[in-house]
């Protein structure tokens, strides 16, 4: 089980990516998302280098607004450089994109298809961590 994910994604991407940090915790796992995360007053890219120095996974949400994101190609590639994320690298499929502009690492990773069914996906992502996706809705 992870200790705490970094979820890496573009702003654009909110409202999907709140709905999968809320699945993540609902099963258990310690979710770091700069929207509940960073607090007001705060600067922000301390608390983002600190939350990647203390992670020890990451999810990166894939999307033509996070290829193109500067912020999460950093993140994507601080992670790739620490041994700690080896293996622990999960690129989630959300919208079809040129990936390989982001890194042509990615390309050696298995990805998790969200582009068509977000149950499904949420399924083939806690079966990383051995958990079971429990489908009710949160309260």
């Amino acid at each position: 089980m992870p200790e705490e994910i970094f979820l890496s994604h573009s702003s654009a991407d909110r409202p999907f990516t709140t709905k999968l940090a809320d699945v993540l915790r609902r099963h258990g796992i310690p979710v770091w998302y700069s929207d509940t995360n960073i607090l007001g007053a705060q600067q922000w890219h301390d608390e983002i280098g600190a939350a990647l120095r203390r992670c020890d996974w990451l999810v990166l949400v894939l999307s033509p607004s996070s290829v193109a994101s500067k912020w999460v190609k950093r993140e994507l590639l601080f992670s790739l450089q620490q041994d700690r994320f080896d293996g622990r690298i999960v690129p989630i499929l959300y919208q079809s994109c040129d990936h390989a502009e982001l890194s042509w690492t990615l390309a050696s990773l298995q990805m998790v298809d969200f582009q068509n069914d977000f149950d499904k996906g949420c399924a083939e992502l806690l079966r990383i961590w051995g958990l079971g996706y429990d489908r009710q809705p949160i309260s």
